[in-house]
């Protein structure tokens, strides 16, 4: 079993720094292919011993090997989190086919993570390319009962769409339909529960960001990493929530 972890882990740390280059180059339409990786400052071409996942960075005291300029520290922490997202999946989930959905949806909240942050944008065309994957995955494996994926995204997309309407567009359109494809992989009732823990976790840092003045008032802040964070607590934990609220009311 520690081996199986153990692989994850590793593949977690690649995939997590392919999903960096996902994040930052679709939204400026450029090739996630080529041209090789480089340095934003000098433009220096990264080698083979420059891109090993965090440890890279780590040795080289997060600065650039040739003008030592320093660099985002988004690049480790994206394949970090990638690799531990990946272990607990099957930790919590158990080792069952559902995984596989598993991690695919933490596939696209960590290249949603980096080009939100980076642009506050969510580009459609990661959303249209992981809406064919999950059509694909839920036909294997699906939710039951079998129209609870359909539900689910028109509840996402409805109810996203309704906030949108409501506030004069404080809810951008790549949040409504990122919310569809989130109700189509979960369900009508953990799409709901992910929003409301998605805005709660948003409210919570956008106070204490205020308090700590680190934005100002009225700045937007990128909602994708809260719902990502949002989504998958519902997704591991949303029965066991809902009992205890049902508990206290």
């Amino acid at each position: 079993m520690n081996i199986y972890l153990f692989s994850i882990f590793i593949t977690g740390l690649i995939l997590g720094s392919f999903f960096n280059v996902v994040g930052l180059r679709v939204p400026l339409k450029q090739s996630i292919v080529a041209p090789r990786s480089a340095c934003p400052q000098c433009g220096h071409q990264l080698r083979a011993l420059e891109l090993i996942p965090v440890l890279s960075f780590l040795f080289q005291g997060g600065k650039c090997k040739r003008c030592k300029k320093p660099i985002s520290p988004l690049y480790p922490i994206v394949e970090l989190l990638t690799a531990v997202l990946f272990v607990m999946a099957p930790l919590i989930l158990g080792w069952n086919w559902e995984v596989i959905i598993a991690w695919t949806l933490i596939s696209l909240f960590m290249i949603i993570f980096v080009s939100d942050v980076t642009y506050m944008l969510i580009p459609n065309k990661i959303l249209l390319a992981y809406s064919a994957i999950f059509i694909i995955e839920r036909l294997f494996f699906p939710l039951m009962p079998w129209w609870n994926s359909l539900v689910g995204a028109a509840v996402g997309f409805v109810l996203l769409l309704s906030i949108a309407v409501v506030s004069n567009g404080g809810m951008g359109g790549g949040d409504i339909k990122l919310f569809a494809v989130i109700g189509f992989v979960v369900g009508t009732k953990t799409v709901l529960l992910s929003f409301f823990l998605a805005t709660l976790y948003g409210a919570a840092f956008g106070i204490a960001a205020l308090l700590l003045r680190k934005v100002k008032r009225g700045n937007p802040i990128p909602f994708g990493p809260f719902i990502a964070v949002g989504t998958l607590t519902a997704y591991y934990c949303g029965d066991v929530i809902l009992q205890y609220y049902f508990r206290l009311f």
